[in-house]
């Protein structure tokens, strides 16, 4: 079955500044995408139905036949994917007034209506990623689901390092290529997965749930509390708990990081902290690009949500419930705006400028260059439309 996966307009804002870059898709939570997880269950090609802005990078690919629109949003398992494959052409799986998937030959695009198709209802409850405090809040669940799919019918490999401490072994997956030396691995309450050629340096204490992905480097002495994932290619060390990062991004120094989202190619100087709980103990309160304003997220702890590309000066603090931008360069003393655009330069205490198109692009090329990648003409195309409508 051919896979499309489609953008609700409304939440694809509620999840910004993640998803200014890419679909909903692929935003991380657990160990895998949310467009992993669909593969688990269907492995063909796949398109996405978004914001045409980032329809060269992410085609549709919605024109041949026996084709499924899934929402992007919806966090798979299987009971939902049993009742879409049994979907005929031109049904829809609702659950309340959700759509869930839509099995067609139509070639549909961002927006579409759905109204017309056969409805089949699913009764159960359906997991969504709606907000940005989802991603964490439903990160530990979804860091045992992954681990449940990856591990089947698989034998991890051994701890070689005798001066290493497992608890609950059985709940430990480690990839070929990794290197663990004198670490704490405490997975009596959740999964540990360690993905291929990482690095656990000494004295580091992981307490599961945790995932940490394909060749990323855990520091020396950092404590990585329970409800966190590291996407591929990151270097994280100090305190960091329920939180995530996409991939590719460092917090390499001491620092808390707490109920927060770091996107892609980012970089936390050291002793930078966030806060992710006020001293009044209220709710904390979010910039929404959806209304453009603060908006009550009805949680007590929320922290830091950064687009990609987005780097922190060292010593930076970050308020409680911070939303920062694509491609921003923070510093300075004092606690931070909450909410920071695209494209920014500066901090609290001097101001924020705009940042130049192209000296933003040349940080970030040289950023990508230290890990052997470069900006396509695709994502460049994006990022001049974000500096010039989102900043």
């Amino acid at each position: 079955m051919h896979l499309v996966f489609f953008d609700d307009k409304q939440i694809r804002n509620q999840l910004k500044p993640l998803t200014l870059t890419r679909p909903i898709a692929d935003l991380r939570i657990g160990i895998n995408t949310l467009r992993e997880k669909w593969l688990y269950y269907s492995g063909s090609s796949y398109g996405d139905i978004t914001e045409s802005y980032l329809g060269n990078k992410f085609p549709e690919n919605n024109t041949v036949l026996n084709q499924c629109y899934i929402n992007s949003s919806v966090l798979p398992n299987d009971k939902i994917w049993d009742c879409i494959n049994r979907l005929t052409p031109n049904q829809k799986l609702l659950n309340n007034n959700l759509t869930v998937a839509v099995k067609t030959d139509d070639a549909l695009g961002f927006e579409a209506n759905f109204d017309s198709y056969e409805i089949v209802r699913y009764e159960d409850s359906v997991s969504q990623i709606c907000s940005l405090p989802d991603l964490f809040l439903k990160n530990a669940d979804q860091i045992s689901y992954d681990f449940g799919k990856i591990t089947q019918g698989r034998k991890s490999h051994t701890i070689e390092d005798e001066h290493t401490k497992v608890y609950a072994l059985e709940n430990i997956f480690i990839e070929e290529g990794v290197s663990i030396t004198s670490a704490i691995l405490n997975a009596k309450n959740g999964p540990i997965y360690i993905g291929k050629n990482s690095v656990i340096q000494e004295g580091s204490v992981l307490i599961g749930p945790v995932a940490i992905g394909a060749e990323s480097m855990v520091a020396f002495g950092a404590r990585i509390r329970p409800n966190t994932s590291l996407g591929p290619v990151c270097r994280v060390g100090g305190e960091v708990g329920n939180s995530i990062f996409m991939g590719y991004s460092n917090k390499a120094h001491d620092g808390f990081l707490g109920n927060s989202v770091i996107g892609e190619w980012c970089n936390l100087g050291a002793n930078t902290n966030n806060s992710n709980l006020k001293n009044d103990y209220t709710q904390v309160k979010l910039y929404d690009y959806h209304t453009q304003g603060l908006k009550n997220t009805g949680e007590l702890f929320c922290g830091t949500f950064m687009g990609d590309y987005s780097k922190a000066g060292i010593s930076t603090m970050f308020n409680t419930g911070t939303v920062v931008g694509v491609s921003a360069n923070v510093f300075g003393a004092d606690f931070q705006d909450k909410y920071i655009p695209s494209f920014s330069w500066g901090g609290a205490q001097s101001g924020y400028e705009s940042y130049r198109f192209d000296k933003a692009i040349q940080v970030i090329n040289a950023t990508m260059a230290r890990r052997q990648k470069e900006l396509s003409n695709e994502e460049l195309t994006i990022l001049r439309w974000i500096s010039e409508n989102e900043s």
